[in-house]
């Protein structure tokens, strides 16, 4: 059987890499943020009477903000906002508005960043008076596009590949195999996975304060920028990760230095060392991805956050542990071959992750999902669902590369020793027998000189035939060692999976700039409800009150949506939430209604509770327009209890 050229497979797979971070990163640009505009007041559309005092914003998740996040325009395109945008508790956050503002149509743009690190950007109008036109598109803004958008994309790409390799990498030469930390192909598999994700961090370091802000290539190294990046959470992240890579060149130096050279005794004495500092190394890298991203907010962030770590890490063995064993098995030397117990060994650590990553997978899909038609409803889920089959796909392959381990164990073929040629063994007795000759013809002092000259000649001579016939050797080695049938079949297989890998790491890194299918549908519903109003009035409000009743788990957030906020009946939710923003049931909940200017009120209401955290009134009677004091009264046990009010317009 013929061996396979390895050149141009390899180039292969690099083309295959290329092509699918290419075709799936391009595609991700406009759909990368993760909490959405879930509620506004005056909200999208509305015809307001009177000019407000200040517009609010309520997204799905909270976000951070600067001076200019937040904007208001009037129909000529001049901004009528006034002092610094700010948060009004929980997930709603306003500015103020000049006084006296005259009738007309009003932007509103946003520009925010996500607890998750992504930008948010959008905009929406709303009417004084009646609708005018305007100078001012009403577009949403382009969040995380442009050059640097690609770019940042590219980068976090590249920092996944290279954690992956760098982890399952090391992975596969502790737990599979020894022999191969002293394999040159090996070393600069893993050096170039420490390289790249080193690079990438300091490249999305870089690119960060631009890529949430301006996203103008020329801020990349504006040093102010840089320096309110370093004081958001993706940049606290970014510099562990740095830190973190610091002690991870170490790991790497000793893996592939002083490891080597010990014997066998001394070597399982370090192999435990090692395993024990790089998993904490490993978990530490991982652990900088879910502090700053998905895991980190929304339901069971407590939770979710080491999941996300063991599904990271499990990735990394896997497909990292895959990459290695395809550059041994390609690029091996001769005389230190991939035998079958370490890929046996590997086989075993490939099921274990795959197993993990199964149970992670879907608590992770279950918390980004939250109902069944987001499968096939939102893009996170669409995205999810190729992950899941590229996942079928590469464990069906692994299937297929077990049973050819399995052979390959069986048979176990020696590798003969090749045989000399007559040429070989000429050239042997000619260089034996040269100097002996010299010798005998001894009988000058110049014929001593002469005879030295010639035996330092055949010396070297008889060196570069013995490093040629090294070298036929292992190149006659490696051609029966590859023609081994079983071994062929691995190295065909092990390809396959690699290609798949790459196309499903590509995946997966689209898939965390993806907008979660609960959020999604969440920002869905609520602008539907907002069309189906489509009466003049203030529309859906939203509150957001924290409270602290001083007591036992008293501290949360209750958020109160009334529907559709004008005169007659209404529908009230409530919404009871920890600080971390998981849903809690408390003994209690009250509201009251008052319209003080009119000295109407309080009205009592007493919601009926729904499911945990959620409490929901239908049929409010609210009989005038006004502003009106919305009173919650929140009681945690017997004794603790506090009421937080906000004031809502009533069109």
């Amino acid at each position: 059987m013929t061996t396979p050229i390895t050149v141009p497979r390899l180039r292969t797979l690099v083309l295959l890499f290329l092509a699918a971070a290419c075709a799936l990163l391009a595609g991700a640009a406009p759909a990368s943020a993760h909490a959405a505009l879930t509620g506004s007041d005056p909200r999208q559309g509305a015809v307001v009477d009177e000019a407000p005092a200040r517009v609010s914003l309520t997204f799905s998740e909270s976000v951070s903000l600067d001076d200019d996040s937040l904007r208001v325009l009037d129909p000529r395109g001049k901004r009528v906002d006034e002092g610094t945008p700010a948060g009004s508790g929980g997930t709603t956050y306003g500015v103020g508005l000049h006084a006296g503002l005259p009738d007309g149509t009003y932007t509103v743009t946003y520009q925010v960043v996500s607890a998750d690190s992504h930008p948010v950007a959008g905009a929406y109008t709303f009417s004084i008076g009646a609708p005018s036109k305007t100078s001012v598109s009403a577009t949403g803004q382009e969040a995380d596009g442009g050059v640097v958008g690609g770019l940042y994309g590219l980068g976090r790409y590249a920092a996944y590949a290279g954690f992956t390799v760098l982890i399952g990498g090391a992975a596969f030469v502790l737990a599979c195999w020894p022999r191969g930390s002293g394999v040159r192909a090996v070393q600069r598999l893993v050096v170039s996975g420490w390289l790249t994700l080193t690079g990438a961090t300091l490249l999305l370091l870089l690119l960060r304060g631009s890529y949430t802000g301006s996203g103008k290539l020329g801020d990349v190294f504006d040093l102010e920028s840089l320096g309110q990046v370093l004081q958001t959470k993706t940049g606290a992240a970014l510099v562990s990760r740095l830190l973190l890579l610091a002690a991870a060149a170490l790991f790497v130096a000793v893996l592939f230095g002083a490891y080597d050279k010990r014997e066998d005794e001394e070597k399982r004495d370090l192999t435990f060392g090692l395993a024990v500092g790089g998993a904490v190394v490993a978990a530490g890298l991982a652990a900088t991805w879910a502090m700053s991203e998905h895991a980190s907010v929304g339901l069971q962030a407590g939770l979710a956050m080491p999941v996300d770590v063991v599904h990271l890490l499990a990735v990394a063995a896997w497909l990292g542990g895959l990459t290695a064993l395809l550059v041994s098995l390609y690029r091996a030397p001769a005389d230190t071959p991939v035998d079958g117990g370490a890929v046996r060994r590997f086989s075993a650590v490939a099921f274990g992750s795959v197993v993990a990553l199964v149970v992670t997978g879907g608590y992770q899909s279950w918390r980004q999902l939250g109902s069944w038609t987001a499968f096939t409803g939102t893009r996170y889920g669409q995205l999810l669902l190729a992950k899941i089959a590229l996942v079928a796909v590469l464990v069906g392959i692994a299937y297929v590369s077990r049973r050819w381990t399995a052979r390959l164990a069986e048979a176990a073929p020696a590798v003969p020793r090749p045989r000399e040629t007559k040429k070989e063994r000429k050239e042997q007795v000619r260089a034996a027998s040269t100097p002996s000759t010299g010798a005998t013809a001894v009988t000058t002092a110049t014929a001593t000189t002469a005879s030295a000259s010639a035996s330092g000649a055949d010396a070297r001579r008889a060196a570069q035939l013995a490093r040629q016939r090294a070298a036929v050797d292992a190149a006659r080695r490696k051609r029966l060692r590859d023609a081994d049938p079983q071994r062929f079949g691995l190295r065909r297989s092990v390809l396959a999976e690699a290609g798949v890998a790459v196309v499903l790491l590509a995946v997966t890194t689209v898939l965390t700039q993806t907008e979660p299918g609960r959020t999604e549908q969440e920002a869905a519903a609520a602008t539907s409800s907002a069309a189906s109003a489509g009466t003049p009035s203030t529309g859906a409000v939203t509150l957001d009150m924290p409270f602290d009743t001083a007591g036992r788990n008293g501290k949360g957030v209750v958020r109160i949506e009334l529907d559709p906020a004008r005169v007659g009946a209404n529908e009230v939710h409530v919404y009871v939430e920890r600080p971390d923003g998981s849903a809690f049931d408390i003994p209690e909940v009250k509201i009251a209604f008052t319209l003080k200017t009119k000295d109407i009120g309080p009205l009592p209401v007493v919601p009926d509770h729904i499911t945990t955290g959620h409490w929901s009134a239908s049929g409010v009677q609210l009989p005038m327009a006004g502003d009106w004091e919305v009173a919650v009264t929140v009681r945690t046990s017997d004794i603790d209890q506090v009421t937080v009010s906000k004031n809502a317009q009533i069109g």
